[in-house]
């Protein structure tokens, strides 16, 4: 092979290059689907071509009444639908496993805003328009946005996740290739939109430890969490000690609440946020619906930090 056959190898390929544990899984079934939707439209073509020779004007051929076979009508129906349904199940599997995080995931919180990423991670590190995440370490994005809808997007890793304003959304991923990722902006957010550009750095799990402590020394997410907890006077109704009735929040994330109308729901991030905007939205049961609302009083990277500390531990 020349140096010119190498250059086109290198830049022409079928697929994408892919760069996470969910890109060849999304390639296999994108594959399967070209295969056979492709297979089942070159049958019907090839059909109305034998169709239009054998029929053709001036053919001597039978075009009388045709019986009817049975066997043939509940084929085509059947063997095609079950393939359609087969197809359908495989991607209702991956999408499901793609929302179902490890519990070890790392989680790095986002924020949308008209035209930037901005990106904070566990121990406080933050960046603008940057990712830097460990090779081979599943990673958790919890996404929000502080304006308009935004779609995070990742060609390589072939994931892309709208990022809605008053909601949490969220995906995983693991990084399984070293080196640069480009990250867009998929949905129009505004007039600068084409500018909301970034990109994921992958690094050896030594290297991320590295740039990870080598910033701005700063608290936590969860010990910021803590501080907002304190100072909105969260403490004062949900602490142990206090003399307030108010629901316990130890371990409160991913734990069944029971409301005062009869339903069941699984506390996660959105549960924790409508409690802090909208408290009157879903009531536990056994408790009056006296907590005011901070609407207006705590920003989405506020709301960040307090999910964060309570994902943490226990209030204290």
């Amino acid at each position: 092979m020349n140096d010119t056959d190498a250059r086109l190898s290198a830049t022409f390929r079928l697929l994408q290059q892919s760069a996470s544990s969910i890109a060849d899984r999304t390639d296999l079934l994108f594959t399967g689907m070209l295969l056979l939707t492709g297979a089942i439209a070159l049958a019907i073509c090839a059909t109305i071509v034998v169709f239009c020779i054998r029929y053709r004007q001036g053919a001597r051929v039978e075009r009388g009444l045709v019986g009817r076979k049975l066997g043939l009508e509940v084929g085509w129906t059947l063997v095609p639908l079950a393939l359609f349904i087969g197809l359908f199940v495989w991607a209702g599997h991956d999408f499901v496993r793609l929302y179902q995080a490890p519990e070890d995931a790392l989680p790095v919180y986002v924020v949308a805003k008209q035209w930037m990423w901005k990106l904070q991670h566990r121990n406080g590190r933050r960046e603008i328009n940057e990712l830097h995440v460990p090779l081979g370490q599943p990673v958790r994005l919890v996404m929000s946005s502080q304006d308009a809808i935004h779609s995070f997007y990742v060609p390589a890793f072939r994931l892309k996740q709208d990022v809605l304003p008053g909601r949490f959304t969220g995906l995983w991923f693991t990084p399984t290739q070293l080196g640069e990722f480009h990250l867009f902006c998929a949905e129009y957010c505004g007039t600068e939109h084409s500018r909301m550009i970034g990109r994921v750095v992958v690094m050896t799990p030594a290297d991320y430890a590295r740039w990870l402590a080598s910033g701005p020394q700063e608290p936590s997410l969860a010990q910021y969490g803590f501080a907002l907890f304190r100072q909105l006077g969260c403490s004062g109704c949900h602490a142990a000690g206090s003399t307030v009735h108010a629901p316990s929040l130890a371990g409160l994330l991913g734990r069944q609440v029971h409301l005062q109308d009869g339903r069941t729901v699984v506390a996660d991030e959105n549960y924790v946020r409508d409690s802090i905007l909208l408290p009157r939205k879903d009531v536990v049961a056994g408790f009056a619906p006296v907590m005011p609302s901070f609407a207006g009083q705590v920003s989405e990277e506020d709301i960040q930090a307090l999910v964060a500390y309570l994902r943490a531990g226990a209030a204290p």
